[in-house]
């Protein structure tokens, strides 16, 4: 019997791993630039994690079922955080168009039918039930990845396998203690009107003591450092104001704890575990007896054997190093997309990470790196749209006020323009750290950041004769940046970029 799946092994001059969101945005923008791929996944269907993650129902990224826009055009997906991007709109699968609008968080269910549907309109072709097992480079430097159905060669390797292996710290015992994946297997009937230690104060964690606040008698939430709660920080993996349920619970007395301390090992025993650690704040040691531990202690990719080719790791080998395109710093032609692009962190300004660990935004990494992949390996050539100089100050200004790409990435994707003789010419959204250490003709720029007040602003990098200068800008109301105090700075800083820009909008 012939095999009618799409993407049957062979050659092609792309192969992507993964069918959850990551893998899905990079095939369906590769499909636009006519790259022939092939999309591969274990799975059944798409969604990747979100056919079971999180257990507990709701997602802790908001979409806004009405916004200041309209719903669908471009500068709505910065009020949806969820969505896929689609180029056309009879593609679009809006997370809303899914949400029973009750609230503005949507569930995993949700989530799952909205990615589902995106690559059945997108035209997504993908090969499910086919699982990645090996990898190897052949001496022309092509790429053969072997899998349960078959070999596939290739020029370029991407894997948006996400981050759901489970990691647990070198702490004698923890071996023994389920990991918060394998909640999902066991659910949570065992876990009613026990005294539970949760290893972690991040957001599987906070997700976990929030669905147990009505089951268990006794929740204590430990790790070395306190919270604070992202919805004040900026952080995007510490607690959601969604899970600050266990802090008021632990604040009014109610049975939860959340303590500072460095677990020093967990000691099984017949009634249940002693769990051995040291305050990092304060009172010195301790031992919680409880009757069951779970290891809320975070997930790594999942690399297979990609470190025999050389894929160099950091953060505790749990993600790969990455260039600014999210390639493997150390193993030309493999690429990362999805979750794993966290491991290129952007510019870290004012201590803050990429926001590439949620959909928000890896979804526009994808994106750029499909243009990327097209233009390094397979001779494309990004179209450019001239944009009037007169214009400059205006629509640079409209960019950092709606462009979702750059409010999805605060200063790591930003909007560029280049200047020459000929005048301005709008370069697409690109990679902020490639463009601040890059050479190349006069240009600029444009992003928003959060500084180390909160506060958000505009920030315009631009490079004149080789030389790049940050120009930060001062906050707005309603972060509305077109003030005529910015359009007048601006026009300032265009002043003969390209010998031919006019120094006023």
């Amino acid at each position: 019997m012939s095999d009618e799946r799409p993407c049957p092994p062979g050659e092609y001059p792309v192969v992507i791993v993964g069918s959850g969101p990551g893998g899905l945005q990079l095939s369906y923008d590769l499909r636009r630039l006519k790259i022939k791929h092939a999309l591969i996944s274990k799975d059944i269907g798409p969604a990747g994690m979100f056919r079971r993650f999180p257990m507990f129902g709701r997602l802790i990224t908001c979409s806004r079922p009405h916004a200041i826009v309209e719903c669908g055009c471009p500068a709505y997906f910065r009020y949806d955080w969820n969505s896929l991007v689609a180029n056309q709109t009879e593609h679009q699968a809006l997370v809303t168009e899914f949400m029973d609008g009750d609230n503005y968080f949507p569930s995993r269910a949700e989530m799952e039918a909205s990615i589902t549907a995106f690559a059945e309109r997108g035209g997504v072709e993908v090969r499910y039930e086919c699982e990645w097992t090996s990898t190897r480079r052949e001496d022309d430097g092509s790429f053969v990845l072997g899998t349960s159905d078959g070999e596939y060669r290739a020029k370029v390797l991407v894997f948006a396998v996400g981050m759901i292996e489970p990691w647990r710290p070198p702490t004698p015992g923890i071996e023994e203690v389920p990991h918060y994946v394998d909640i999902a297997a066991t659910g949570i009937d065992y876990l009613k009107g026990k005294k539970v230690f949760i290893i972690g104060k991040r957001n599987s964690a906070f997700e976990i003591a929030n669905g147990l606040l009505p089951h268990a008698c006794q929740l204590i939430l430990g790790s070395p450092h306190g919270v604070r709660p992202s919805i004040a920080t900026g952080f995007p993996t510490a607690p959601r104001a969604r899970y600050v349920q266990p802090l008021e619970d632990a604040r009014f007395g109610g049975g939860t704890f959340v303590v500072d301390v460095a677990l020093e090992r967990i000691e099984r025993t017949p009634d249940g575990y002693i769990v051995h650690a040291d305050g990092t704040t304060g009172l010195g040691k301790v031992a919680f007896e409880v009757d069951e531990v779970i290891a809320c202690t975070g997930f790594a990719t999942g690399l297979g054997d990609l470190r025999k080719l050389g894929v160099e790791t950091f953060y505790k080998d749990r993600l790969p190093t990455q260039t600014p395109y999210w390639e493997s710093t150390s193993a030309a032609g493999i690429y990362f997309a999805g979750a794993a692009t966290q491991g290129q962190a952007g510019m870290r300004k004012y201590g803050w990470p990429s926001h590439s660990a949620s959909v928000s935004g890896f979804r526009f990494n994808a994106k750029v790196q499909a243009i990327e992949i097209a233009r390094a390996h397979f001779g494309y050539e990004p179209p450019r749209r001239r944009i009037d100089p007169a214009k400059a100050v205006g629509y640079l200004l409209d960019q950092a006020t709606s462009e979702a790409a750059i409010w999805s990435q605060h200063s790591n994707l930003a909007r560029q323009l280049s200047f020459d003789e000929a005048g301005a010419h709008d370069e697409g959204i690109s990679v902020l750290l490639d463009f601040v250490d890059s050479s190349g003709p006069d240009a600029i720029a444009i992003t928003v950041e959060t500084n180390l007040s909160g506060d958000l602003q505009p920030c315009a990098y631009v490079r004149r004769d080789g030389n790049v200068r940050e120009q930060v800008f001062g906050p707005a109301w309603m972060n509305d940046f077109r003030t005529d105090e910015n359009r007048a700075r601006l026009a300032e800083l265009l002043r003969g970029l390209g010998q031919n820009v006019p120094a006023a909008s």
